[in-house]
């Protein structure tokens, strides 16, 4: 018996460590499956998180969007930011005023360069007189060209209560030549709460404000609701900020330019402070869905937030803020050329406010010491495509300058005569069905240019007299130079935010 007992003993004494070593490696394997199961329901929440942000995002109908477009760009990107100032649906209680049309309160065409380690933003002033081309009615029909009308017009183009941002979008491409890539509008109530998902903003006032400022029908001064100086802002406060018109300045929608600019810079340097991460973003892509609309390209919650992620190496100096070179013209504002006119040609070149060249696809070789080639052809290959060219202005030889310039790139030119009307302004490619990639490769050697879908087949180039006034070999350094007085007033998004506040 005891014999036996002790054998049992024995067995059981030597199954001990193997059974210790099983329930270790099921403790861990417990373990590892735990980990799995709630990395599995993260990512499924995730997941969640992302189908529920897209379904709070508006995008408007890129049917809109006008077909006469500036070619794209080989480097740099444009995005075209306004804020409504609808008081429909949750908007009413936070702006005041009635009505409920969509109205475009202010606008900036925000310019990421091609190295995606500079940026420029360009205020333009709501009442600036432009020409608003033919934009789409709720209706299906288009309206007329407006021209010599107000910037913020274009929103309204339709009246509703959305506004008509391919609208908007149609009168910047006609005023810059740039092809605007994104657009988005965000509302009273969006702007609101992305003020308060970041925990406010930092600003600062050149003196105090009080209600009687905030609305001058008011009658009375009342209470005072902005101190002199610094300050943090959210919510109500941060949207009272940025409209505030009266009591600083001349009470002009130039006037608080400035104080718009340094809001923005303030936010930027706010998110980037908390972390360019999809952890840091997604409360401030929660609370900006909510009430904002954008086209189809950014109409999904991932591809606002790889945007967003592209723009995590601009730094903060490098971010500058400028306003439309303007003057009074009465009531409104009329640009300023050709000052304007340098400012949207450097943007065209990726040059940035302080002259550098900030294409990012600069490749360079031995010849040049690494710096590549600034002329818009070097880069064109023009081998498989051929184009007709005509001259739309009275210059003699036009054509067939254009013609040899497609020629050195590899282009085969059909093609050269005159065209029926010698009136036109900037240059023109039409493209024919499925050619519009080939399209754009032309119109790379022709910075002012627009594309135009034609129901023929083919390419026609027809150049107007903004190609005349071009040198030969492309553009000089001077045409892709900001204004220098210009350069001077940017703003960066380090600079202080008590710092020039007081004008636009």
């Amino acid at each position: 018996m005891t014999g036996s007992h002790t054998a049992r003993v024995g067995r059981r004494s030597g199954e001990g460590p193997a059974r210790g070593r099983r329930r270790k490696r099921s403790k861990v394997r417990i373990a590892a499956i735990t980990v799995v199961s709630f990395l599995v329901l993260l990512a499924a929440g995730a997941g969640w998180f992302y189908v529920h942000l897209d379904g709070k995002i508006t995008t408007f109908g890129a049917d809109g969007v006008s077909r006469d477009r500036p070619a794209a760009g080989t480097g740099g990107s444009n995005v075209l930011v306004i804020g409504s100032d609808s008081r429909s649906g949750g908007n009413s209680k936070l702006g005041g005023g009635e009505g409920a049309v969509g109205r475009s309160d202010t606008a900036f065409l925000l310019h990421v360069y091609g190295d995606r380690k500079h940026a420029v933003a360009v205020s333009i002033p709501r009442d600036t007189l432009v020409t608003i081309p033919a934009c789409k009615l709720p209706d299906g029909q288009w309206s007329r060209p407006k021209p010599d009308t107000m910037f913020n017009v274009a929103f309204t183009i339709g009246e509703t209560p959305k506004g008509n941002p391919a609208c908007a979008q149609n009168t910047v491409e006609k005023l810059t030549g740039l092809r605007v890539d994104h657009t988005m509008v965000v509302d009273f109530e969006g702007f609101s709460k992305m003020t308060s998902a970041v925990g406010g903003v930092p600003v600062c006032l050149p003196n105090e404000v009080r209600q009687g400022h905030l609305n001058p029908n008011r009658g009375s001064l009342g209470k005072v609701i902005f101190k002199k100086g610094p300050q943090t802002v959210s919510g109500q406060k941060a949207l009272d900020y940025v409209r505030l018109r009266h009591g600083i300045g001349d009470g002009s929608d130039i006037g608080r330019i400035k104080r718009q600019q340094a809001f923005v810079s303030s936010l930027i340097k706010k998110v980037k402070s908390q972390g360019m991460n999809p952890a840091a973003l997604l409360p401030l892509a929660t609370a900006a869905t909510e009430s904002l609309t954008v086209d189809p390209g950014l109409g999904s919650a991932n591809k606002l937030i790889s945007f967003a992620m592209e723009l995590r190496d601009i730094d903060l100096h490098n971010t500058k803020f400028v306003t439309l070179p303007w003057r009074y013209q009465g009531a409104r504002v009329a640009i300023v050329h050709p000052e304007a006119d340098q400012l949207w040609a450097a943007l065209r070149a990726d040059r940035t406010i302080d002259g550098e060249d900030a294409r990012g696809d600069k490749s360079g070789d031995a010849d040049d010491g690494g710096k590549g080639d600034p002329s818009p052809s070097a880069s064109v290959s023009g081998a498989g495509i051929s184009v007709s060219v005509y001259n739309g202005t009275t210059v003699t030889g036009l054509a067939a300058r254009a013609a040899d310039e497609l020629k050195g790139s590899g282009f085969t030119v059909d093609r050269t005569t005159t065209a029926s009307a010698q009136h036109l302004a900037t240059t023109v490619i039409a493209y024919g069905p499925g050619q519009e990639d080939q399209a754009h490769t032309v119109a790379r050697l022709f910075p002012d240019s627009t594309t135009r879908q034609a129901t023929t087949p083919g390419i026609d180039v027809t150049v107007g007299t903004s190609y005349a006034q071009a040198p030969a070999a492309g553009p000089s350094p001077s045409t892709t130079e900001v204004p220098p007085d210009l350069a001077k007033k940017a703003r960066s998004a380090d600079d202080n935010p008590c710092s020039d506040l007081s004008y636009g």
